[in-house]
Protein backbone atom coordinates (compact mmCIF):
# COMPACT_ATOMS: atom_id res chain seq x y z
CA UNK A 1 0.00 0.00 0.00
CA UNK A 2 1.09 3.41 -1.02
CA UNK A 3 1.63 5.43 2.23
CA UNK A 4 2.10 9.55 2.72
CA UNK A 5 5.30 8.95 3.36
CA UNK A 6 6.19 6.96 0.15
CA UNK A 7 5.02 10.34 -1.73
CA UNK A 8 6.48 12.64 0.15
CA UNK A 9 10.13 10.70 -0.55
CA UNK A 10 8.88 11.20 -4.05
CA UNK A 11 8.14 14.62 -4.34
CA UNK A 12 10.84 15.79 -2.20
CA UNK A 13 8.43 17.77 0.43
CA UNK A 14 7.31 16.61 4.07
CA UNK A 15 4.74 14.14 4.36
CA UNK A 16 2.42 16.76 6.82
CA UNK A 17 2.92 19.03 2.97
CA UNK A 18 1.39 15.63 0.88
CA UNK A 19 -1.53 15.11 3.77
CA UNK A 20 -2.74 19.02 3.46
CA UNK A 21 -3.02 18.22 -0.29
CA UNK A 22 -4.83 14.90 0.10
CA UNK A 23 -6.98 16.77 2.75
CA UNK A 24 -7.47 20.12 0.40
CA UNK A 25 -6.76 22.02 3.14
CA UNK A 26 -3.63 24.11 4.73
CA UNK A 27 -1.85 26.56 3.50
CA UNK A 28 0.10 24.78 0.07
CA UNK A 29 1.42 26.74 -2.82
CA UNK A 30 -0.53 26.41 -6.27
CA UNK A 31 2.45 24.88 -7.78
CA UNK A 32 3.54 22.30 -5.30
CA UNK A 33 -0.36 21.16 -4.60
CA UNK A 34 -0.16 20.29 -8.30
CA UNK A 35 3.31 18.45 -8.46
CA UNK A 36 2.03 16.64 -5.04
CA UNK A 37 -1.40 15.54 -6.82
CA UNK A 38 0.51 14.59 -9.98
CA UNK A 39 2.61 12.22 -7.84
CA UNK A 40 -0.37 10.97 -5.74
CA UNK A 41 -2.28 10.25 -9.05
CA UNK A 42 0.60 8.76 -10.90
CA UNK A 43 1.55 6.41 -7.75
CA UNK A 44 -1.93 5.58 -7.27
CA UNK A 45 -2.50 6.82 -3.80
CA UNK A 46 -5.64 5.83 -1.44
CA UNK A 47 -6.37 7.55 1.36
CA UNK A 48 -6.59 5.15 4.30
CA UNK A 49 -10.17 6.31 6.01
CA UNK A 50 -9.50 4.26 8.85
CA UNK A 51 -5.77 5.22 9.82
CA UNK A 52 -7.15 8.96 9.65
CA UNK A 53 -9.96 7.90 12.17
CA UNK A 54 -7.46 6.21 14.63
CA UNK A 55 -5.48 9.50 14.48
CA UNK A 56 -8.19 11.78 14.68
CA UNK A 57 -10.86 9.57 16.89
CA UNK A 58 -12.95 10.76 13.92
CA UNK A 59 -14.29 8.81 10.62
CA UNK A 60 -15.04 11.18 7.54
CA UNK A 61 -18.39 9.79 7.39
CA UNK A 62 -21.91 10.88 7.21
CA UNK A 63 -24.78 8.54 8.69
CA UNK A 64 -28.02 8.87 7.20
CA UNK A 65 -31.55 7.36 9.44
CA UNK A 66 -34.39 7.10 7.39
CA UNK A 67 -37.51 5.44 8.13
CA UNK A 68 -37.08 3.34 4.84
CA UNK A 69 -35.04 4.17 1.53
CA UNK A 70 -37.39 1.93 -0.62
CA UNK A 71 -39.84 4.72 -0.60
CA UNK A 72 -38.55 7.97 -2.86
CA UNK A 73 -39.01 10.26 -0.79
CA UNK A 74 -36.10 9.05 1.94
CA UNK A 75 -34.40 8.43 -1.07
CA UNK A 76 -34.25 11.72 -1.75
CA UNK A 77 -33.07 12.30 1.79
CA UNK A 78 -29.76 9.69 0.88
CA UNK A 79 -29.40 11.10 -2.53
CA UNK A 80 -28.81 15.00 -0.85
CA UNK A 81 -26.94 14.25 1.35
CA UNK A 82 -24.94 12.10 -0.14
CA UNK A 83 -24.44 14.70 -2.69
CA UNK A 84 -23.18 17.13 0.03
CA UNK A 85 -21.14 14.38 1.85
CA UNK A 86 -19.19 14.25 -1.70
CA UNK A 87 -18.44 17.53 -2.08
CA UNK A 88 -16.73 17.84 1.65
CA UNK A 89 -14.76 14.36 0.99
CA UNK A 90 -17.01 12.48 3.11
CA UNK A 91 -18.46 8.64 2.62
CA UNK A 92 -21.73 7.77 3.30
CA UNK A 93 -23.75 5.06 5.77
CA UNK A 94 -27.29 4.56 5.56
CA UNK A 95 -29.45 2.34 7.90
CA UNK A 96 -33.31 1.76 7.66
CA UNK A 97 -35.01 2.19 10.97
CA UNK A 98 -39.07 0.87 9.75
CA UNK A 99 -40.18 3.68 12.00
CA UNK A 100 -38.69 1.73 15.13
CA UNK A 101 -37.44 3.78 18.20
CA UNK A 102 -34.99 0.55 18.83
CA UNK A 103 -33.80 0.04 15.77
CA UNK A 104 -33.17 3.95 15.02
CA UNK A 105 -31.43 4.63 18.43
CA UNK A 106 -29.25 1.06 16.86
CA UNK A 107 -28.25 2.55 13.99
CA UNK A 108 -27.30 5.72 15.39
CA UNK A 109 -24.86 3.76 17.96
CA UNK A 110 -23.73 1.63 15.16
CA UNK A 111 -22.31 4.87 13.61
CA UNK A 112 -21.12 6.20 16.66
CA UNK A 113 -19.01 3.04 16.80
CA UNK A 114 -17.32 3.82 13.23
CA UNK A 115 -16.42 6.84 14.82
CA UNK A 116 -19.02 8.59 13.10
CA UNK A 117 -19.73 12.23 14.31
CA UNK A 118 -22.00 13.45 11.45
CA UNK A 119 -25.40 11.95 11.86
CA UNK A 120 -28.57 12.82 10.05
CA UNK A 121 -31.72 11.34 11.02
CA UNK A 122 -35.31 11.66 9.86
CA UNK A 123 -37.97 10.57 12.75
CA UNK A 124 -40.92 11.79 13.35
CA UNK A 125 -41.14 8.92 16.37
CA UNK A 126 -38.36 8.98 18.30
CA UNK A 127 -38.27 10.07 21.94
CA UNK A 128 -37.49 13.74 22.17
CA UNK A 129 -35.48 13.18 25.73
CA UNK A 130 -33.94 10.90 24.03
CA UNK A 131 -32.47 13.15 21.29
CA UNK A 132 -31.57 15.54 23.50
CA UNK A 133 -30.03 13.74 25.46
CA UNK A 134 -27.92 12.31 22.06
CA UNK A 135 -27.03 15.40 21.37
CA UNK A 136 -25.11 16.24 23.96
CA UNK A 137 -22.90 13.21 22.52
CA UNK A 138 -23.02 13.91 19.12
CA UNK A 139 -21.62 16.87 17.76
CA UNK A 140 -23.08 16.93 14.37
CA UNK A 141 -26.42 14.74 15.04
CA UNK A 142 -28.75 16.77 12.56
CA UNK A 143 -32.57 15.80 12.72
CA UNK A 144 -34.35 16.89 9.28
CA UNK A 145 -38.31 16.93 8.92
CA UNK A 146 -38.32 17.72 12.91
CA UNK A 147 -38.64 20.54 14.59
CA UNK A 148 -37.52 20.12 18.58
CA UNK A 149 -37.61 23.26 20.41
CA UNK A 150 -34.57 22.14 22.88
CA UNK A 151 -32.60 21.52 19.53
CA UNK A 152 -33.78 24.48 17.06
CA UNK A 153 -30.02 24.80 16.09
CA UNK A 154 -29.64 21.02 14.69
CA UNK A 155 -33.48 21.35 13.14
CA UNK A 156 -33.70 21.36 9.30
CA UNK A 157 -37.58 21.11 8.75
CA UNK A 158 -40.39 22.37 6.38
CA UNK A 159 -43.38 24.66 7.28
CA UNK A 160 -46.63 21.89 6.29
CA UNK A 161 -48.79 24.55 7.86
CA UNK A 162 -48.18 26.68 5.11
CA UNK A 163 -47.36 24.38 2.26
CA UNK A 164 -51.12 22.99 3.21
CA UNK A 165 -52.42 26.51 3.51
CA UNK A 166 -51.36 27.09 -0.29
CA UNK A 167 -52.47 23.65 -1.52
CA UNK A 168 -56.18 24.91 -0.08
CA UNK A 169 -55.85 28.40 -1.51
CA UNK A 170 -55.25 27.02 -5.14
CA UNK A 171 -57.87 25.08 -5.01
CA UNK A 172 -60.23 28.06 -3.95
CA UNK A 173 -58.81 30.19 -6.35
CA UNK A 174 -59.73 28.08 -8.98
CA UNK A 175 -63.52 27.35 -7.56
CA UNK A 176 -63.61 24.28 -5.57
CA UNK A 177 -65.80 24.09 -2.75
CA UNK A 178 -66.44 20.38 -1.94
CA UNK A 179 -63.02 19.33 -0.70
CA UNK A 180 -61.96 15.88 0.72
CA UNK A 181 -58.93 15.04 2.45
CA UNK A 182 -57.19 11.75 2.23
CA UNK A 183 -54.30 11.13 4.77
CA UNK A 184 -53.09 9.28 7.29
CA UNK A 185 -53.62 9.67 11.38
CA UNK A 186 -50.42 7.42 12.91
CA UNK A 187 -49.43 10.55 15.73
CA UNK A 188 -46.88 11.67 12.86
CA UNK A 189 -47.31 15.79 13.30
CA UNK A 190 -46.89 16.42 9.26
CA UNK A 191 -50.53 15.13 8.72
CA UNK A 192 -51.98 16.91 11.43
CA UNK A 193 -50.33 20.22 10.48
CA UNK A 194 -51.60 19.41 6.82
CA UNK A 195 -55.06 18.81 7.65
CA UNK A 196 -54.99 22.11 10.15
CA UNK A 197 -53.61 23.97 7.50
CA UNK A 198 -56.49 23.39 4.81
CA UNK A 199 -58.61 23.77 7.76
CA UNK A 200 -57.40 27.04 9.12
CA UNK A 201 -57.78 28.69 4.95
CA UNK A 202 -61.04 27.30 3.78
CA UNK A 203 -62.72 28.80 7.42
CA UNK A 204 -61.50 31.82 6.57
CA UNK A 205 -63.56 31.74 3.68
CA UNK A 206 -66.35 30.64 4.77
CA UNK A 207 -66.29 26.65 3.84
CA UNK A 208 -66.46 23.74 5.67
CA UNK A 209 -65.08 20.05 4.64
CA UNK A 210 -67.61 17.93 5.02
CA UNK A 211 -66.49 15.24 8.47
CA UNK A 212 -67.15 12.64 5.66
CA UNK A 213 -65.34 13.99 3.75
CA UNK A 214 -61.71 13.38 5.97
CA UNK A 215 -60.54 9.99 5.38
CA UNK A 216 -57.63 8.72 7.49
CA UNK A 217 -55.18 5.54 7.21
CA UNK A 218 -53.57 4.49 10.67
CA UNK A 219 -51.38 2.20 8.72
CA UNK A 220 -47.60 3.35 9.85
CA UNK A 221 -46.02 1.80 6.85
CA UNK A 222 -49.03 3.26 4.38
CA UNK A 223 -46.66 1.82 1.11
CA UNK A 224 -48.16 -1.80 2.43
CA UNK A 225 -52.27 -2.08 1.07
CA UNK A 226 -51.73 1.69 -0.24
CA UNK A 227 -53.75 0.89 -3.27
CA UNK A 228 -56.39 -0.91 -1.34
CA UNK A 229 -56.57 2.24 0.62
CA UNK A 230 -56.67 4.45 -2.01
CA UNK A 231 -59.38 2.50 -3.50
CA UNK A 232 -61.72 2.08 -0.77
CA UNK A 233 -60.95 6.33 -0.26
CA UNK A 234 -62.58 6.79 -3.50
CA UNK A 235 -65.17 4.60 -3.33
CA UNK A 236 -66.18 6.23 -0.02
CA UNK A 237 -65.85 9.32 -1.10
CA UNK A 238 -68.06 8.57 -4.59
CA UNK A 239 -70.73 7.26 -2.34
CA UNK A 240 -71.04 8.77 1.25
CA UNK A 241 -73.55 11.20 -0.16
CA UNK A 242 -71.49 14.04 0.24
CA UNK A 243 -70.02 16.02 -3.29
CA UNK A 244 -66.63 16.21 -4.07
CA UNK A 245 -64.68 18.27 -6.82
CA UNK A 246 -61.37 18.51 -5.28
CA UNK A 247 -59.12 15.85 -2.94
CA UNK A 248 -56.37 16.89 -1.08
CA UNK A 249 -53.65 14.43 -0.67
CA UNK A 250 -51.14 14.02 1.86
CA UNK A 251 -48.26 13.26 -0.59
CA UNK A 252 -47.93 12.07 -4.06
CA UNK A 253 -47.97 8.79 -3.00
CA UNK A 254 -51.16 8.78 -2.29
CA UNK A 255 -52.57 11.10 -4.08
CA UNK A 256 -51.17 8.83 -7.58
CA UNK A 257 -52.76 6.10 -5.98
CA UNK A 258 -55.97 8.09 -5.38
CA UNK A 259 -56.15 9.12 -9.46
CA UNK A 260 -55.43 5.06 -10.35
CA UNK A 261 -58.46 4.25 -8.29
CA UNK A 262 -60.53 7.41 -9.52
CA UNK A 263 -59.70 5.98 -13.20
CA UNK A 264 -60.58 2.73 -11.91
CA UNK A 265 -64.47 3.69 -10.87
CA UNK A 266 -64.82 5.58 -14.54
CA UNK A 267 -64.21 9.00 -12.82
CA UNK A 268 -61.91 11.55 -15.00
CA UNK A 269 -58.98 13.60 -13.25
CA UNK A 270 -59.22 16.86 -13.64
CA UNK A 271 -62.14 16.76 -15.51
CA UNK A 272 -64.23 15.04 -12.78
CA UNK A 273 -62.30 14.98 -9.70
CA UNK A 274 -58.91 17.19 -9.09
CA UNK A 275 -56.63 15.71 -7.30
CA UNK A 276 -53.52 17.54 -5.38
CA UNK A 277 -50.27 16.33 -3.57
CA UNK A 278 -47.45 17.32 -1.52
CA UNK A 279 -43.59 16.55 -1.95
CA UNK A 280 -43.24 17.36 -5.52
CA UNK A 281 -41.33 13.72 -6.30
CA UNK A 282 -39.89 12.78 -9.55
CA UNK A 283 -43.06 10.56 -10.36
CA UNK A 284 -45.28 14.10 -10.21
CA UNK A 285 -44.28 14.61 -13.22
CA UNK A 286 -44.00 11.60 -15.05
CA UNK A 287 -47.78 10.21 -13.91
CA UNK A 288 -50.47 11.37 -15.82
CA UNK A 289 -52.07 13.06 -15.72
CA UNK A 290 -48.76 15.58 -14.75
CA UNK A 291 -49.90 15.78 -10.69
CA UNK A 292 -50.21 19.83 -9.26
CA UNK A 293 -48.40 19.77 -6.09
CA UNK A 294 -46.70 21.29 -2.77
CA UNK A 295 -42.73 21.14 -3.43
CA UNK A 296 -41.10 20.25 -0.75
CA UNK A 297 -37.54 20.71 -1.43
CA UNK A 298 -36.15 17.74 0.33
CA UNK A 299 -32.87 16.86 -1.77
CA UNK A 300 -31.77 20.80 -0.93
CA UNK A 301 -32.64 20.21 2.86
CA UNK A 302 -30.89 17.10 3.25
CA UNK A 303 -28.12 18.98 1.22
CA UNK A 304 -28.43 21.80 3.97
CA UNK A 305 -28.53 19.71 7.04
CA UNK A 306 -25.45 17.60 5.67
CA UNK A 307 -23.35 20.93 5.52
CA UNK A 308 -25.20 22.05 9.17
CA UNK A 309 -23.30 18.70 10.61
CA UNK A 310 -20.27 19.21 9.34
CA UNK A 311 -20.36 22.84 10.72
CA UNK A 312 -21.17 21.70 14.18
CA UNK A 313 -18.07 19.26 14.06
CA UNK A 314 -15.88 22.21 12.88
CA UNK A 315 -13.66 23.28 16.01
CA UNK A 316 -13.43 26.98 14.50
CA UNK A 317 -17.27 26.82 13.16
CA UNK A 318 -19.23 30.72 12.43
CA UNK A 319 -22.29 31.05 14.48
CA UNK A 320 -24.59 28.74 13.62
CA UNK A 321 -28.35 29.97 13.07
CA UNK A 322 -30.79 29.18 15.75
CA UNK A 323 -33.20 27.43 13.24
CA UNK A 324 -33.32 26.15 10.04
CA UNK A 325 -36.60 26.81 8.63
CA UNK A 326 -37.65 25.72 4.90
CA UNK A 327 -40.66 27.07 3.17
CA UNK A 328 -43.17 25.32 0.58
CA UNK A 329 -43.96 26.59 -2.91
CA UNK A 330 -46.91 25.46 -5.38
CA UNK A 331 -46.10 23.55 -8.34
CA UNK A 332 -49.16 23.54 -10.82
CA UNK A 333 -49.15 20.78 -13.68
CA UNK A 334 -52.67 19.28 -15.22
CA UNK A 335 -54.30 17.40 -12.27
CA UNK A 336 -56.20 20.69 -10.33
CA UNK A 337 -59.49 21.94 -13.14
CA UNK A 338 -60.61 25.42 -12.94
CA UNK A 339 -64.39 25.04 -12.19
CA UNK A 340 -67.12 27.93 -11.84
CA UNK A 341 -67.44 29.12 -8.34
Amino acid sequence: MITIKDVARVAGVSPSTVSRVVRGDGKVGKKCRAEVQKILDEMGYRPNSNARALVSRKSELVGIVTPDLYRPFFGSIAHGAEKAARTYKYQVMMRNSQNDARIELDAINSFREHGCENIIVSSKFGDEETFIQLAKEIPGLIFINRYIKALANRCVWLDNIAGSRISAEHLYEQGHRDIAVVSFDTGNKDQADRIEGAKQFFKEKGVSIAPANIIFSTEQTPEKGQAIFCKDAVYHLLNNGEKVTAIIAYNDEIALGLINALLDCGKRVPEDISVMGFDDLNIAENCRPRLTTIRYPIVEMAEYATKLSLQHTERNSTKIKDTHLFMPTLVERDSVLKISG
